[in-house]
């Protein structure tokens, strides 16, 4: 790959974080209220595929609908066929060796003006968020913030990686490691992070030399829509990438078990996570690789709140942990386990602060929580909640919101058992599950009780303590006297161990690797 850097290397500065904007000022406020008309004056749009360089309209029509207000269409896709899907990884495939012979810099500076555009269109790409996802302001503010991160950093890291470390010289020879591209990368992004997760996936496999096929979320395709314009207008070729919009069943497993498909790169459920797997590993005919499957599938988050600790900080992590958007984060809490010493003070304050919490639209900034994505969603929660309430004791929440949206209120339910459902099982949504503990040993051994290991938080003034979680809490991210959620690009990289997926570790200095293939060359010299 270092002969590919006959373009002048850019000049980046030194990565930091995008600043989020504060929508408690006025002026923000009546910005985003100025970008949410103009996004609602593109409600009801109808969009192509982007297949092999070209738009292409099916017929079969998905409609996206707002999940705060569901007489709102915001956009109808056409959806891809199997024959369109094959389509787009066999032109991925073709266009891949002209991709990955385009100079590194080039790609580098593709991608940094991805970061430029969204950028520009921040409070834009927010409002769509906030219609089409069901975020509210801050939530929807941090997501496209992620998305400019990722661009930025891995820009950065494939400078890294186009230049790498010398590695030791043999005498009368010359040695070197390059990295190259893999080939066909299949991106499958989840509902919950529309934009920023798509277009981490997406830039890090793009910018390293591969070629991909989106598969956007049925929920949340107008996002991806968007971000393809993107992608168009920073400059990446019209073959570099397609946007297949359409179901799993119909789409999503043609491009997964596709011969020429080298890679894929996904982020949702563990079942569905499992089942790619599943199709990756075996091989088709003509298939003469052994494809790499990147996968972040979800988590059983929990907070342990030890006897010595500041209980009003640690009931407020656990809140903002358990019920910002709406609990449908994977590092979301979802268990709340605490010291008895200080179980009944802790359960009295969170019932107060739960509480405070507004739910209804998204776009008012008044709420705190919107609705959950979808009807079913909204089903599948509600019937958890069912189970938790002969499981425990429901404290606040446990009922529904106005049916004009999928809204559900916060729902906290206390005296768990470590082997009840509410406690094992991803619900995905806002629903906290509370247990007692008689010391810290016992949380930690609750804590670790879990098929998942995403993210976990310890609150403890005790040094001791902490430095027992780092050790044995068994989390891809773990975080102390803090929330659990609100992993930061560069800073917190992101990704869980069991079933929780590969580790990916997105965000991190080492996540590019997954996109690339090392070579090592020696040359005899005399």
């Amino acid at each position: 790959m270092s002969t590919l850097l006959a373009s002048p290397s850019p000049t980046l500065p030194q990565f930091n974080n995008e600043a989020f904007l504060d929508f408690s000022k006025p002026e923000n406020r009546a910005a985003a209220e100025q970008a949410l008309a103009k996004v609602r004056g593109e409600f009801g749009r109808e969009y192509q595929l982007w297949i092999a360089g070209e738009r292409v309209s099916t017929g079969d029509l998905l409609r996206s609908v707002n999940p705060s207000r569901l007489t709102e269409t915001i956009g109808q896709h056409h959806k891809a066929t199997s024959e369109l899907a094959r389509r787009a990884v066999e032109s991925a495939f073709a266009y891949f060796p002209q991709w990955a012979n385009t100079p590194v810099n080039d790609r580098i500076a593709m991608t940094v003006r991805v970061a430029a555009l969204i950028r520009e269109r921040k409070l834009e790409f927010d409002a769509w968020l906030v219609s089409e996802a069901g975020k509210t302001w801050p939530e929807a503010e941090a997501d496209v913030c992620e998305a400019i991160d990722f661009c930025e950093y891995y820009a950065r890291q494939m400078q890294r990686y186009a230049s790498p470390d010398p590695v030791v010289q043999m005498p009368g020879e010359k040695d070197e490691m390059v990295y190259l591209p893999l080939g066909v990368g299949v991106i499958i992004p989840p509902w919950n992070f529309p934009l920023a997760i798509m277009a981490g996936m997406t830039v890090a496999a793009l910018v390293t030399g591969n070629t991909v096929v989106i598969k956007p979320s049925s929920e949340t395709p107008t996002i991806a829509a968007k971000f393809a314009e993107v992608l168009l207008e920073a400059g990446f070729p019209p073959l570099s990438f397609s946007l297949c919009t359409g179901s799993g069943a119909v789409v999503g497993d043609v491009l997964v078990e596709h011969s020429k498909t080298r890679f894929v790169s996904f982020t949702g459920s563990r079942d569905v996570g499992l089942r790619i797997n599943e199709l990756a590993a075996k091989p088709r005919k003509g298939q003469i690789w052994i494809k790499r499957v990147v996968a972040e599938m979800g988590g059983k988050d929990a907070i342990v709140v030890d006897r010595e600790t500041d209980v009003d900080q640690a009931v407020e992590g656990v809140a903002v942990s358990a019920f910002g958007y709406q609990g449908q984060k994977c590092s979301a809490c979802s268990r709340a386990i605490v010291d008895e010493a200080i179980y009944d003070e802790f359960l009295e304050k969170l019932q107060r602060r739960v509480g405070l919490i507004k739910v209804g639209p998204s776009e008012d900034t008044a709420n705190y929580m919107g609705p959950v994505i979808s009807e079913s969603a909204k089903k599948s929660i509600m019937q958890y909640i069912e189970v938790g309430k002969r499981e425990g004791r429901v404290i606040a929440g446990g009922e529904t919101g106005s049916p004009d949206g999928y809204y559900i209120q916060p729902t906290v339910i206390a005296d768990v058992s470590p082997d009840a459902r509410i406690f094992q099982e991803e619900i995905f949504g806002p629903v906290l599950a509370v247990t007692k503990a008689k010391d810290f040993d016992e949380a930690l051994a609750m804590a670790n009780n879990s098929e998942y290991g995403l993210t976990g938080a310890v609150y403890t003034n005790d040094k001791a303590k902490a430095e027992r979680a780092r050790r044995e809490f068994h989390v891809g991210n773990l975080y102390i006297n803090r929330k659990c959620t609100g992993a930061m690009v560069g800073v917190h990289p992101f990704g869980g161990f069991n079933m929780s997926g590969t580790d990916s570790k997105a965000g991190g200095p080492d996540y590019l690797l997954q996109f690339l293939q090392a070579k090592s060359i020696a040359e005899k010299v005399s």
